[in-house]
């Protein structure tokens, strides 16, 4: 890796179909074992960011490196090695079983045939127990809810043994428990030494979890640091267009921001 860095991007553009400049001229250095945040409103290309930095989206302009090498260089097996993606809308239609959709993430380290084994199959259900779904290794995806589809794709993720993952919105359609445990496991891989770069919409899971917030809007990075020191009240206002309030989480004493909605009887 050049500099211990997981991604470089230099003039990163994206335009998406109907001409929508998704990302804008984009600089960014995200180091090896590093848990960053993507944030943002709606349409601020975090998940374009996303998409290309795991070269799933072709840029219009710029250079993505992922551990050093030129991304547009590598074969999909080669980023596949090196980069998990989750996506924010995984498949729900694959005419597979949840074990199945695990064991693909073995794909990119499979020979020539294409053939897993006793090992990778053992994997793939240490990796569904892992996700809380180890009870749903033999049912169809199309049967499972969207919460354990997720945790479903999670578990390839988990299975394909990349130093990287790319997690957008990993914690959507989860109730609050397997949010805990999906964003446990990615706090895991980052202490092992692994990076995780992650969609949210959360701040609190941001600031509670994440060691530097990344905040897009209209496809421009307009804040870069840790997430304590960035996320202030007048940031998120101007990004977000509402008003923050600013307190201390009582069990942690991180810094807690919040929406300030005042809606009930404001009609």
């Amino acid at each position: 890796m050049s500099g211990g860095a997981a991604f470089s991007a230099r003039g990163l553009s994206v335009r998406l179909p109907g001409g929508v400049d998704a990302l804008r001229s984009v600089d960014i250095d995200l180091p090896a074992g590093c848990f960053v945040a993507l944030l943002g409103p709606n349409g601020a290309g975090k998940s374009t960011l996303a998409r290309a930095l795991a070269g799933l989206v072709a840029a219009d302009a710029g250079s993505v490196e992922v551990e050093g090498l030129p991304l547009a260089a590598l074969s999909r097996r080669e980023v596949a090695r090196r980069v998990a993606f989750l996506a924010q809308e995984p498949p729900a239609d694959l005419a597979f079983t949840a074990i199945e959709v695990a064991l693909m993430g073995r794909t990119p380290h499979l020979g020539a045939l294409g053939l897993d084994g006793p090992e990778d199959r053992a994997n793939a259900a240490a990796a569904l127990a892992r996700v809380d779904a180890a009870h749903l290794a033999d049912r169809p995806l199309q049967a499972l809810s969207g919460g354990e589809r997720r945790r479903v794709h999670l578990a390839r993720v988990l299975v394909q043994q990349a130093r990287i993952w790319i997690l957008d919105e990993p914690t959507a359609h989860l109730d609050l428990a397997h949010q805990q445990l999906v964003l446990r496991l990615a706090r895991e891989h980052v202490d092992a030494g692994g990076t995780v770069v992650c969609v949210l919409h959360d701040l609190v899971q941001a600031i509670e979890v994440c060691d530097r917030a990344v905040v897009l809007r209209a496809g421009r990075i307009v804040a870069d640091g840790a997430p304590g020191a960035v996320l202030t009240p007048q940031l998120l206002a101007d990004v977000f267009g509402v008003p923050f309030v600013a307190g201390v989480h009582p069990a942690s004493g991180e810094p807690l921001l919040l929406p300030s909605l005042r809606l009930r009887g404001s009609a």
